[in-house]
């Protein structure tokens, strides 16, 4: 599809031999993009570009699960910075681009972008992030949470163990899914609460198992719930994984009558121990920048702010 004003061409890219044009704008993961395409987490027709002749202005694109008939994210929307504004460019690229890729009628999937960690400090990444941000909220999206991007490195001395706890593998789904549920009281994880104005907890926990832990193909028994000792009760839970680009703790949580003890430091050395075992380079996790207890056991456990991701959404309907 094709849009004119002089030589302005807005159309999806034709298949993986266009990467190379896509990716003629920086971001941080353009190198996944061509393994996204061959995994179909992304497809061609997800993956739209503006250009004035040869010249690549703005860039879209969409995130699904691999296979998926349709995006679960907004990832990608650039601009060529080159001191010319085109935000109205790209908000023409975006809705055109959205027209085609999104169902009519439905809330369009989030849009999550990686950012500076002191993006808001520098003016020109500042004006950058708010110019894609802009093209959004022109079309009703809001700034729903600011995300720590964290990384532990190999070299990094493990946490030491919370001697309080036993360990085993959370085979149980329905267990597991049990204490997500209970874990969700008091969260104040972005994410959850809204899940939670519109659903049970119950059904946010079922929620975000399918869509998120259920998609892992690292091993189940990575998963651990943590006891008092060796045959008490729960305290919480942390999952360990691998997801399709870096080894990461998915989801950690300790349920409400347990909170206010540390367990929280325990759980996060034994996923931290268990990925590290494998002698992976590096361990991802993120939580939300309000979530000051659980930034602070990421930095207590080794883990370092290299990043930051700004989340918008859509209202639901």
């Amino acid at each position: 599809m094709n849009s004119s004003p002089g030589t302005l061409t807005i159309r999806p890219i034709t298949g993986p031999d266009e990467i190379a044009l896509f990716n003629r704008l920086p971001y941080t993961i353009n190198h996944e993009l061509a393994d996204d395409l061959a995994e179909r987490r992304r497809r061609p027709e997800w993956m739209w570009v503006a250009l004035h002749d040869d010249r690549l202005l703005a860039r879209v694109a969409w995130w699904g699960h691999g296979g998926a008939d349709t995006p679960l994210l907004l990832d990608i929307l650039d601009v060529d910075d080159d001191g010319e504004d085109l935000a109205e460019v790209a908000q023409a690229l975006y809705e055109t681009a959205a027209k085609q890729v999104l169902s009519s009628g439905a809330v369009p999937p989030e849009y999550g972008r990686f950012v500076p960690a002191d993006w808001r400090e520098d003016p020109e990444t500042y004006r950058a992030v708010r110019t894609r941000m802009g093209v959004l909220e022109n079309t009703g999206a809001r700034l729903t949470v600011e995300r720590l991007r964290l990384e532990w490195r190999a070299g990094t001395e493990l946490p030491a163990p919370d001697q309080r706890l036993a360990f085993r593998p959370a085979v149980d789904t329905d267990e597991l899914v049990a204490l997500m549920t209970r874990a969700l009281d008091g969260t104040l994880d972005a994410h959850s609460r809204s899940d939670l104005a519109q659903m049970s907890p119950r059904e946010a926990a079922v929620k975000h198992y399918e869509q998120e832990l259920a998609t892992y193909s690292s091993p189940r028994d990575w998963w651990r719930i943590g006891t008092l000792g060796e045959d008490g009760e729960p305290v919480g839970f942390v999952i360990p994984a691998r997801n399709s680009y870096h080894p990461v703790i998915a989801y950690l949580g300790v349920v409400p009558e347990h909170r206010g003890h540390g367990y929280v430091d325990g759980l996060l050395a034994e996923g931290t121990r268990l990925l590290a075992a494998e002698r992976v380079p590096r361990i991802r996790a993120a939580t939300d920048l309000g979530n000051v207890p659980m930034a602070n056991a990421f930095a207590r456990a080794g883990y370092v702010n290299f990043e930051r991701a700004v989340n918008m959404a859509w209202p639901r309907r």
